[in-house]
This record gives structure tokens, C-alpha cells and sequence, in this order.
């Protein structure tokens, strides 16, 4: 297949005949279709939004509709027996919002009848949902002579836009499951069979029997199914990287990773082509369509942001997702706000995941949503962020101490009254760092808990600010930069050639404010 010099890129393409025929960027997925088609028959995979699922069910159809010329040039070309073919239904719910059961089953009813006319069926005999898609699925096998293959996108969507409303978004699992449970019965007419979603819900409530589905999502062969890697945006994009700075692409939109600390990283296509396009950083794929339950969410639960970046959850949590039994760590992990940073097993048949944000732009984003929250007003965000980030470039450390100062008064005394996140412990430090991570400068906490402290590291226009907070009311013997001293914190970073600030902040519960700043500055080896 002949290219034009300079291919085009495909933000929201989602279909593999545009892309293979009109002079897109490809990268090719093949070898791993191929090995999913040749080991298995039932999948299920969930990746967050906007990670390419459309694209790879789309090129499964392609692929099976023995679509030959799409794949010249690609692994699976001479890999694939082109002579046989098969039917493919395939359904989706990406599109618009259904908000009860009626209109959910419209929408099911339009998809079998579309499907059905495509493959060129006859007109279907009235019949409930679970026998319209079983006399779909039986019939096209029956009429093309061979087994049928079934691929399914965004399963799970009409239940996460109402997740917020419980008896609702059971009324749509209850719909969704009257759809899903003919797969069992039907294997006998079934090639191939794949689901992709957002979220895992359990077997149990969602699939009602469908127990041989293979969740491949945290299997290490199939990690970089979807995404782009290092190697694919080095090769494949190549010559969009002039002008724009390699490091800085890779710390702030690579880094999601589904297994441990060997499975490669990927990241999210819809960053990287946009950037690609714009010629500039920035969120865009965290500003296409954070769902504000998932804020909402970690607002009533009082979230301490410090330890956003080092969660640990078993792996069943990670998997548990439903409409009565929704963990913070599992939804912050299949929507993609967290990803693997790595996996310990201390007990045989159990593991233990640490999870992280994936790059710079879920965590700045994220903490920036989360401001107002912790009891920042809208209007006063921006000049705040702009005050930080005018210290912060002229290494201003009493005009800092200023700042954070005029940061804690400005919180609205009935916000405290009346607001749970302002009761539980932590609260000053979860302020503190989320004003900083906002800003997208490097943040990193060194060590974090409920019990009042966190250490802090920032390193910002070619300076390093090691922070250790405070409570006095909790810990009134010693000085918190005595402490930073005592404890070493500095001594890792002695040798970047940076200056380093210890920076000690007391807090003070009664009167709600910072009570001590002591500032200490050591020159880094190597630094003027």
C-alpha cells in the first residue's frame, strides 16, 4: 500500500478502512490479534476512554471479513488464511446517553435489526431482546456456513452514565444482562467473541453464567494492545518529533502500564496525536471527558491527595466494580487516573499492586479538579497558580512563605464548618501538595500517611524543595526542618547540581493556618 510522504494523523479515527486507505499513521496491532485469535475465543478487555478500542475492534472485523488488501505491508498478511471468512455482529453503546431501561432496550433492539440487515437477513419474528440476538447469532451462521464472530464496544457505558443514580444503574446492568447472557448458550455458532469497556463488573451481576470470558486486561502479553509505546512513537511518528521535546513527551503523557514493572508502558493515542497536531502540551485527553462523578466521588470520601500517587490495592479490588460496590482504587484505576507502578506477591496466588499516576498530565489535571474540593474557590484558582508560579521562578522563598500563607486564610470559614474533607487528618498537607502537582512542575512525595506529615520533594525552574510538614497540636516536641535535617532527606539530590531548599511548614488545627516556615538552603554539588 502506497503512503504519501508525510502521513495524516488520526485523532478519532476509528475505523481501520479510513485508516489504512486514506494515508494515516498505523501502528500495527497484528501480531497481537493474532496471537489472541489463535490462543483463545472468549475476551474481555477494559482500558479507559480514548485508548483505541473502537480501532482494534474494528480492525478484528476487517480482519475477519477477509479483508486482504487492509493488511498489506502488515504482520499478519501471510500469517492469515484470507479464503475463509466469517460474519461479524458487532454492537456498541459508545454513542449518546440512554437514562432507563426502555430507551436502553430501543437502542438494542435498532443495533440486532441494523446488524441484521447488513449481513443481509431476513426480517426478524417478534421475539424478546435474548431472542432476537440469539436468532441473530444462529441465523448467520446458518446463511454464511460459517460460526459467527461477535464483537461488543463499550459495554459497560449505559451503566456508568448513571452510575451516580444506584436504582437506575442497576435497571441498565439488569438490561445489559438480558443481552449478554445469550453468549453462553450460543457457542456452538461462535468464532470469536470480544467485549471492551471502561470498567470490570463482575461476572456475577453483569454476565449471569458467561464464565468462560477471558479477561485479558492485566495480562502481560497483551499490555500494549492498545496505546502507542516508546519504540512505536520513535518509529512509526517519527517525523512529527522535530521541534518538540522527546523527555518532556515521554514524562508527561507516556507511563500507563497494565502489569508489573517489565510489561512496556504505552501512551494514551489521543495525548500524543493531538500534541502532534498542536505543537503544544497539553491535557487534552483528561479535558475530553473527565466524568465529574468520579470528582464528585473522591470529594465525599475525603481523598488524601499525597497518597493518590502510592495507593496499594489486592488485585481483586482492582477488578471489583460495581453499581452497589465501587472502590476508590479500582475506579481510579480503570478509568485511568491511576496505573501499575508495580506488583509484589508476598503470599502465594496473592498480589499486592502500588499504584501511581501514569505521567504529568493525570496528575497535574486531577489535582487541579480537585482544588476546589479542598476548599480553593474557582475564582481564586488562577491567581493563586500564577502567584506559585511567580515565587517559584524567582526563588522567592519569603515571598513563597507569603503566599501559602495567604493560600490557608483564603479558605472560606464555612467551607471548614460545613465540609467533611476539612475534618479528617492530612487535609493541610493534601492543600499543600495539590497546589503544587496542579502547576505541573516535578512533585514527589517521599513518604505519606493519615497521621499528620508528609515529605515532600519539587523541583522547579532548576531548583530542588524538600519539604517536611507538620501538625503542632499532634507533634509539639521539635521543629519540622530540624526533622527534614535529622532524617537525610537531602542527601540524594546533593549531587544534581541543583540548590536545594529544606523547607520545615507547621500547621496549626486550632488556628487553621501555618504557624512556622523555616527555610534552610544548601548548595547542591556542582551548582554556582
Amino acid at each position: 500500500m502506497a503512503f504519501s510522504e508525510r502521513q495524516k494523523l488520526p485523532i478519532g479515527v476509528q475505523t481501520f478502512t479510513d485508516i489504512r486507505e486514506d494515508d494515516y499513521y498505523y501502528v500495527d496491532k497484528t501480531p497481537l490479534l493474532h496471537r489472541l485469535i489463535d490462543e483463545g475465543k472468549y475476551y474481555f478487555l477494559s482500558r479507559p476512554r480514548r485508548f483505541g478500542k473502537s480501532l482494534l475492534l474494528d480492525t478484528l472485523r476487517c480482519l475477519f471479513e477477509g479483508r486482504e488488501e487492509l493488511f498489506d505491508g502488515l504482520y499478519i498478511q501471510d500469517k492469515w488464511d484470507w479464503q475463509q471468512t466469517h460474519p461479524v455482529i458487532r454492537l456498541s453503546f459508545a454513542d449518546g446517553v440512554v437514562h432507563n431501561r426502555e430507551a436502553l432496550d430501543v437502542r438494542i433492539r435498532d443495533q440486532l435489526l441494523i446488524q441484521r440487515e447488513r449481513l443481509g437477513l431476513t426480517e426478524p419474528r417478534p421475539s424478546d431482546i435474548p431472542g432476537e440476538f440469539s436468532a441473530l447469532i444462529r441465523e448467520a451462521h446458518q446463511h454464511f456456513g460459517e460460526r459467527v464472530v461477535v464483537l461488543i464496544d463499550e459495554y459497560d457505558k449505559p451503566i456508568l452514565d448513571n452510575i451516580l443514580d444506584a436504582e437506575r444503574a442497576r435497571e441498565l446492568r439488569e438490561g445489559l444482562k438480558n443481552l449478554y447472557s445469550v453468549l453462553k448458550d450460543a457457542d456452538p455458532h461462535l468464532r470469536f467473541v470480544l467485549l471492551t469497556g471502561v470498567s470490570k463488573f463482575s461476572k456475577v451481576s453483569l454476565f449471569s453464567g458467561l464464565n468462560n470470558l477471558n479477561d485479558i486486561t492485566l495480562d502481560a502479553p497483551y499490555a500494549t494492545i492498545c496505546g502507542y509505546t516508546d519504540a512505536d512513537i520513535d518509529r512509526v511518528f517519527a517525523p512529527e518529533l522535530p521541534g518538540l521535546d522527546r523527555t518532556h513527551i515521554q514524562s508527561w503523557y507516556n507511563g500507563y502500564r497494565w502489569g508489573g514493572q517489565e510489561v512496556t508502558a504505552v501512551y494514551n493515542p489521543f495525548d500524543v496525536l493531538l500534541l502532534f497536531q498542536k505543537r503544544q502540551f497539553g491535557a487534552y485527553w483528561f479535558e475530553s471527558a473527565t466524568p465529574t462523578f468520579l470528582i464528585d466521588l473522591l470529594k465525599q470520601r475525603g481523598v488524601f491527595t499525597p497518597q493518590l500517587d502510592r495507593l496499594q490495592a489486592k488485585a481483586q479490588l482492582l477488578g471489583r466494580f460495581d453499581v452497589d460496590d465501587i472502590t476508590t482504587e479500582g475506579l481510579l484505576f480503570q478509568t485511568g487516573y491511576l496505573t501499575i507502578k508495580a506488583v509484589e506477591e508476598p503470599l502465594v496466588g496473592y498480589q499486592l499492586y502500588t499504584l501511581g499516576f501514569p505521567n504529568q498530565e493525570v496528575e497535574s489535571s486531577l489535582n487541579e479538579l480537585l482544588l476546589p474540593a479542598l476548599g480553593l474557590r474557582d475564582s481564586e484558582l488562577q491567581r493563586h497558580q500564577l502567584g506559585l508560579i511567580d515565587v517559584l521562578r524567582q526563588h522567592d522563598l519569603a515571598g513563597l512563605e507569603a503566599h501559602l500563607k495567604a493560600l490557608y486564610a483564603g479558605l472560606p470559614h464555612d467551607w471548614y464548618r460545613n465540609n467533611p474533607i476539612a475534618q479528617y487528618e492530612g487535609h493541610y498537607a493534601s492543600v499543600f501538595y495539590s497546589h503544587f502537582a496542579a502547576l505541573g512542575v516535578g512533585v514527589s512525595v517521599e513518604d505519606a500517611s493519615h497521621h499528620g506529615r508528609v515529605d515532600m520533594a519539587v523541583e522547579a525552574f532548576g531548583h530542588r524543595y524538600l519539604f517536611e510538614f507538620k501538625v503542632v497540636e499532634q507533634l509539639p516536641e521539635g521543629r519540622a526542618l530540624a526533622q527534614i535535617k535529622a532524617r537525610g532527606y537531602a542527601d540524594k539530590y546533593k549531587n544534581q547540581g541543583q540548590p536545594i531548599r529544606l523547607v520545615g511548614v507547621e500547621f496549626s488545627l486550632e488556628q487553621r493556618q501555618i504557624v512556622g516556615f523555616e527555610v534552610e538552603t544548601l548548595a547542591s554539588a556542582g551548582s554556582a
